[in-house]
């Protein structure tokens, strides 16, 4: 996913936009991650803001080393990087995930 021309009084991305960004793939990662009979929310966001970000991001949440199928909170990072693949953020979203 990209972001294009959200930019600041810095004349670089928003970093709210940037926060927006993590939790969209980091939303995506626990839809297709979780049981079939389990839901997720957002309870927390921490987040580190690394480079001046221009335009053109891409995001990357990395789940491939969390147990989906139990209950609790999961602690899930997320990368976004500019097209030169520096990486310019980086946010660790707490997802509880409830079994129903």
């Amino acid at each position: 996913m990209t972001l294009f021309h959200h930019s600041n009084h810095l004349y670089t991305v928003h970093a709210i936009a940037m926060c927006n960004m993590a939790e969209l793939a980091g939303g995506m990662m626990a839809d297709v991650s979780i049981p079939v009979n389990s839901h997720w929310i957002p309870v927390g966001m921490t987040v580190e803001y690394l480079k001046k970000a221009k335009i053109d991001l891409t995001a990357r949440a990395q789940g491939e080393n969390i147990d989906w199928n139990t209950e609790g909170d999961k602690l899930l990072p997320v990368e976004v990087k500019d097209t030169e693949g520096n990486v310019v953020f980086k946010a660790e979203i707490t997802m509880n995930v409830r079994i129903t």
